[in-house]
C-alpha cells in the first residue's frame, strides 16, 4: 500500500470517527448521563460492535467525548485569558466562560461529571462521571501554566502557580455545579462573587517581566 492510499484511509477513518462522536454528542445532549451505547449506535445507524471497533470499549468512547469537550472549553478559556482587557475583566470573563459553557450544555456537563442516578437507561459498565477528576486535573494544569508564564510569583513560582491553578479550577467546578443545580442567583452575580474571592491576591501580584501579562 503506497503513502497516498494510507493517507486516504486515515482521513476516511478520522472522518468516520468524527461522525460517530457527533452522533454520540446528539445522544448526550438529549439523554445526559443516561446516554447509552445502544442509543449512540442507533443514532449513528450502526451496530454496537462497530462502535466498539472504533473506540475499543465504552471507556474509550467516553474518553474521546471528554477530550472533545475539554479541548473546546480550554480553547474558550484561553481566548478569555488572552482578550485585550484589564486583569479584573479577564478574571471575570474567564469565570463567565466556564459557567456559560456548562449552562449552555448542561446535559453534556452532567454526562461528563455525574453518574446517572440509579443507572436507569444506561449500559452496565458505562462509567459516566468516572473520569471527572482527570478532566479537572487537566484544566488545573493548563491554568497553572498560564499563571506561571504571566505572573511574578517569586522563587517558588511553579509550585504556587499549580496551587492557584488547581484551586481556581476546583472553586469554579464546585461553585458551578452547585449553581447549575439550584440556580440561587444569576450567572453574572456568581461571576462577581467568585472574582471578589480571588481578587485580593491576584490584584497584588505583578506581571512577569517579558511575559504576556495576566
Amino acid at each position: 500500500m503506497d503513502t497516498t492510499q494510507r493517507t486516504d484511509q486515515q482521513r476516511s477513518a478520522d472522518r468516520r470517527r468524527r461522525e460517530l462522536l457527533e452522533a454520540a454528542d446528539r445522544v448526550v445532549l438529549r439523554d445526559g448521563p443516561h446516554a447509552s451505547m445502544n442509543a449512540i449506535a442507533a443514532e449513528a445507524g450502526i451496530t454496537k460492535p462497530i462502535l466498539y471497533r472504533h473506540f475499543g470499549d465504552k471507556g474509550g468512547l467516553y474518553a474521546a467525548l471528554a477530550q472533545r469537550h475539554t479541548d473546546a472549553l480550554l480553547d474558550s478559556l484561553r481566548a478569555a485569558l488572552d482578550a485585550p482587557a484589564d486583569r479584573r475583566e479577564r478574571v471575570e470573563s474567564t469565570l463567565d466562560t466556564y459557567l456559560a459553557a456548562i449552562e449552555a450544555r448542561p446535559q453534556v456537563y452532567r454526562f461528563l461529571m455525574h453518574p446517572a442516578e440509579g443507572g436507569q437507561g444506561t449500559d452496565q459498565g458505562f462509567d459516566v462521571g468516572k473520569h471527572s477528576a482527570p478532566l479537572l486535573r487537566r484544566m488545573g494544569e493548563e491554568l497553572a501554566r498560564v499563571i506561571e508564564e504571566r505572573l511574578d510569583l517569586g522563587p517558588a513560582g511553579q509550585q504556587l502557580a499549580r496551587v492557584w491553578g488547581h484551586g481556581i479550577v476546583g472553586m469554579m467546578h464546585a461553585a458551578g455545579d452547585w449553581w447549575l443545580g439550584e440556580r440561587p442567583c444569576s450567572r453574572a452575580e456568581l461571576v462577581r462573587s467568585l472574582a471578589d474571592l480571588l481578587w485580593g491576591r491576584l490584584a497584588a501580584v505583578g506581571d512577569k517581566v517579558g511575559g504576556p501579562g495576566f
